[in-house]
């Protein structure tokens, strides 16, 4: 977890390689394009279903899951959160998560402070928790191991250094 731009899809597509690379069998699934394509399976017109699109991402051996938390909080998201993280906790399934949201987010009337240094202004809405819902959060506490990660922007630091 940690701000946008630090490299946290990046060392997760890198991880997904190398063990790919190592015999095991992996998928890269974007979280908002995941919940796009399941509102769309929606439409009679659709030969596709919620299940049928959910299968591969429930049950393949290495899911790396982008950006959680990215689409705005709803029940039918937080729906689907559950369905695919249950499933995966249920078969003890290798899960690798990136999400912009930290977990302990600035409480009211404070900033929170990530290791950098760097302020982030107080927000309920900054919390992976609110996110996601409490319970998912938690069944994430004990499926993952957190790895905050703290670095200037890289796509901003490439533009600026392209400037000079």
């Amino acid at each position: 977890m940690g701000p946008s731009g630090v490299g946290k899809t990046h060392l997760a597509v890198a991880a997904l390689k190398e063990l790919i690379r190592r015999g095991h069998a992996g998928l890269f699934c974007d979280y908002r394009e995941l919940l796009k394509e399941i509102q769309a399976s929606y439409n009679p017109a659709s030969e596709s279903t919620e299940m049928k699109i959910l299968e591969p991402i429930r049950t393949v051996e290495i899911l790396v899951l982008d950006d959680l938390g990215a689409s705005k909080p709803s029940d039918w998201v937080r729906d689907i959160v559950g369905i695919v993280l249950n499933a995966r906790y249920n078969e003890n399934r290798t899960t690798i998560i990136t999400t912009n949201y930290l977990d302990n987010p600035a409480t009211e009337g404070e900033a929170a402070r990530l290791p950098s240094g760097k302020l982030i202004p107080p927000t309920r809405e900054d919390a992976l928790e609110q996110r996601i819902g409490s319970r998912m959060r938690s069944r994430l506490y004990e499926m993952c191991r957190t790895v905050e990660v703290s670095a200037p922007d890289f796509r901003r630091e490439k533009t600026h250094a392209g400037r000079a």
